[in-house]
C-alpha cells in the first residue's frame, strides 16, 4: 500500500504527513487495518524500540469544578455519581503514588479539578511534589492543574515538578462546542508556560466526542505545531449525567486507526494509551502497544481502569518489556542532557521538526462511510471508588 510506505519513510525520518496523508489512515478499511498498524509499528519501533512506560494517576481533588468541558464527570452542573472530596494532605497523595511506583510507574501524574490553581494551591501542591519525591528516588512527576498563570509554572519546577499537562482535547474550530467557559487558546497559552519555565510539555487529545475525521486530524496537526514531548490520546468515557453521555461513537478499529494516525504525525514523541482504552479498544488493547509507547496503570480520575497486574500481564504477553527508571522515553534528539528530569534547561525538550503552517498537498480523499457506533457498553464504565480519596487500597 503506497500510503503507509511512505508515511513509514516519513516517520523513519521525522518527517511531518501532509494533511490529506493523515486523512487517508483514518479512512483506511478494517481490512486494511493489521497493515495499517504493522507499518506504524515500524516508526514506532524505530524511536522506542518494545519499551512501555508506565504512569500512575493520583487525583488531588475530585469534582467540584466550574468549568463546563462536557465531556468531564467532574464539570460544572454533573450529575454523574463520582468521588467528591477537597485536597489531598502531601502524605496522602505521596502514599497514592508510592503505590503506583510500586507497581512499575515511572511516572506519577498529579492532577486536580477546577479551572487553574490559586497560589496557594501551587504551594500546596509544590510540598506534595517534595514528599513524592523524596520517598519515591527517581520517580517523575507532571502537575496537571488546569491553566497557569504568570510565575506558576515556575514555582511548579523549582518545587521539583518534570512535566506539565494541559489537552488541547479537540480542534480549535470545534472548541466552543465542548467547553464555553474558556479557550482553546487559553490551553495553548498554558502548554507555552509550561515549556517556557523548563517544564516537559505534555498535552493531547479526547477522541469520541462526535467529532470529524478533519477535526482529528486538525488537533493532532495543532500538537505536533506545539510540539510537545508527549501526547495522551484519550478516548471518551461517556458518563452518565453529563451532556456526552450518548456518544458511543467509537469502535475497537477505529481507536486503532486514530492511534496510527498519531504515531504518523508525531513519530519520536512518547504516545500515551489514556482513557477509556478499557471501554473503547476492549480486547484489542495489546494491539495498541505496536502503535503507543506510554500507558496509564491501574485507574484513571474518577473511573476504574483495569486490574493494574493485567495491565503488566498484557504488555509482557504482547512481547513489550516496562521501561525501567533508569532509561530515557525520548530519542537522543529530543531529549539532551536529562529532558524532563530537574536538570532540564528551559526549551531544551523540543524536537526540530516542522511546525504546522496550514494543509499540505491538495489530494482529495474519498470520504469513508461511517462505522456503526458501537453498542453502548455502559457495564464497563465504572466509577472509581478505591485509591485516593477513599480508604480502599488503590489499583496499580
Amino acid at each position: 500500500m503506497d500510503l503507509l510506505n511512505t508515511l513509514v519513510e516519513k516517520g523513519l525520518r521525522r518527517e511531518l504527513p501532509t494533511r490529506e496523508e493523515a486523512l487517508a489512515v483514518l479512512a483506511t478499511s478494517d481490512d486494511e487495518l493489521l497493515d495499517v498498524v504493522a507499518a506504524a509499528g515500524r516508526v514506532r519501533r524505530q524511536w522506542f524500540g518494545r519499551r512501555v512506560k508506565l504512569n500512575y494517576l493520583v487525583n488531588l481533588k475530585s469534582g467540584l469544578c466550574p468549568e463546563d468541558c462536557s465531556y468531564c464527570s467532574q464539570r460544572l452542573g454533573s450529575k454523574a455519581e463520582i468521588l467528591k472530596y477537597t485536597w489531598l494532605k502531601p502524605d496522602e497523595a505521596s502514599e497514592a503514588a508510592a503505590a503506583g511506583v510500586a507497581g512499575g510507574a515511572k511516572r506519577v501524574c498529579l492532577v486536580a479539578s477546577g479551572r487553574g490553581p490559586t497560589d496557594r494551591d501551587v504551594d500546596r501542591v509544590s510540598k506534595t511534589i517534595e514528599a513524592i519525591k523524596e520517598q519515591n528516588e527517581g520517580v517523575e512527576v507532571c502537575a496537571c492543574l488546569g491553566l497557569l498563570s504568570d510565575g506558576q509554572a515556575e514555582r511548579l519546577r523549582q518545587a521539583g515538578a518534570d512535566a506539565y499537562n494541559h489537552n488541547l482535547n479537540t480542534s480549535e474550530s470545534t472548541y466552543g462546542a465542548i467547553t464555553t467557559t474558556h479557550t482553546y487558546a487559553d490551553r495553548v497559552e498554558t502548554v507555552q508556560r509550561a515549556r517556557g519555565a523548563g517544564l516537559s510539555p505534555c498535552s493531547g487529545l479526547i477522541a469520541g466526542m462526535g467529532e470529524k475525521d478533519e477535526d482529528l486530524v486538525d488537533v493532532v496537526f495543532a500538537l505536533r505545531g506545539l510540539d510537545p514531548d508527549s501526547v495522551p490520546v484519550n478516548f471518551l468515557i461517556p458518563f452518565e449525567g453529563t451532556p456526552l453521555a450518548k456518544e458511543w461513537n467509537l469502535t475497537p478499529q477505529r481507536c486503532l486507526r486514530i492511534l496510527a494516525m498519531v504515531r504518523f504525525v508525531c513519530p519520536d514523541v512518547e504516545v500515551r494509551l489514556a482513557g477509556g482504552r478499557e471501554v473503547h479498544l476492549r480486547s484489542l488493547q495489546p494491539l495498541a502497544l505496536h502503535l503507543v509507547n506510554s500507558v496509564f496503570l491501574g485507574d484513571y480520575l474518577t473511573s476504574e481502569g483495569q486490574a493494574g497486574q493485567a495491565d503488566l500481564d498484557m504488555i509482557a504477553d504482547a512481547g513489550f518489556e516496562v521501561e525501567g527508571a533508569g532509561t530515557t522515553t525520548l530519542p537522543g534528539h529530543r531529549a539532551p542532557a536529562g529532558c524532563g528530569s530537574a536538570g532540564a534547561e528551559a526549551g531544551a525538550c523540543g524536537g526540530d521538526g516542522p511546525g504546522v503552517s496550514g494543509p499540505g498537498g491538495t489530494e482529495e480523499v474519498p470520504a469513508r462511510a461511517a462505522a456503526e457506533p458501537s453498542a453502548a457498553r455502559t457495564d464497563l464504565v465504572t466509577v472509581r471508588r478505591r485509591g485516593a480519596g477513599t480508604g480502599l487500597a488503590p489499583n496499580a
